[in-house]
């Protein structure tokens, strides 16, 4: 089974509204933290061997997935003993690893960290603990195999802040609210690593994206697979605000667990 990698370490200046108190990837959409999301996404492919690297307030994610099984169910306590039962079985059916990869170290110094648990079988996934997306990882892996290089990033255009005018003299003729924007692809995550990559990375002060992939760029070895479908970073409050607008109107674009979808998607792999 492919692993999946994800980067939940950072402190979430620009979010401090939620911060102070938790990591980024544990503020809720909805009410649930973003990072239950991206596992419960990836989890429809059948990818459900993760890999968290832990930093800024890592006790939190810790904590959750500790008491998962209790925060998620319903329990009986017995007061007398202090005995606890489930009674309700989470549908998760995911193994959680939670490495502990420092404060303050940077992006690929986490990957560097987890390289025991990642290097020992074939290629990985890598994305970051604060972000949503529809990318087809069946697709995106089909892809990485085919052109045997390194790696495989994910390029997205991202959504503009403001919507977007089109005139004719001073009629405005279409507006479209927070459209993609035409140009400029840029790292949207979901990046596909063969265990070369830490070839490298070799300390805490690597940061994933200037000393690995523009390397991995530089030496001919990094592929792009162009995803032109929905993707959000959660950078900033409103950010936040607009992924719970799309979760509570019921039209999430990253919500496909159903067990109809998950049934095509399985079958087409």
């Amino acid at each position: 089974m492919t692993k999946v990698a994800l980067l939940a370490g950072g402190l979430g200046t620009r979010l401090s509204e939620e911060t102070d108190l938790k990591p980024k990837p544990m503020v809720t959409v909805g009410d649930r933290p973003i990072l239950w999301h991206i596992m419960k996404y990836f989890s429809c492919f059948g990818l459900e061997d993760f890999f968290v690297a832990t930093g800024y307030k890592g006790e939190v994610i810790k904590t959750y997935f500790s008491n998962y099984r209790m925060i998620d169910g319903s329990i009986a306590v017995d007061l007398s003993t202090g005995h606890i039962s489930d009674y309700t079985v989470p549908t998760e059916h995911w193994k959680v690893h939670l490495i502990a990869t420092g404060p303050n170290t940077m992006t690929g110094g986490r990957i560097f960290r987890m390289k025991n648990w990642l290097a020992d079988s074939g290629p990985f996934i890598v994305t970051y603990g604060d972000g949503v997306a529809n990318v087809n990882i069946n697709a995106l892996l089909k892809f990485h195999k085919s052109h045997g290089k390194l790696a495989t990033m994910t390029a997205v255009r991202p959504p503009s802040r403001f919507g977007e005018i089109e005139f004719d003299g001073d009629q405005v003729i279409s507006f479209s609210e927070k459209p993609q924007t035409g140009e400029g692809w840029i790292n949207g995550g979901f990046i596909v690593f063969e265990t070369g990559i830490f070839d490298y990375l070799s300390n805490d002060s690597d940061s994933l994206e200037k000393n690995a992939l523009e390397n991995v760029a530089r030496d001919g070895q990094l592929m792009a697979f162009r995803h032109d479908g929905f993707w959000q970073c959660m950078d900033t409050l409103r950010d936040k605000i607009y992924l719970d607008e799309l979760w509570k109107s019921g039209e999430a674009p990253w919500k496909i667990w159903d067990d109809a979808a998950i049934l095509r998607i399985r079958r087409a792999a």
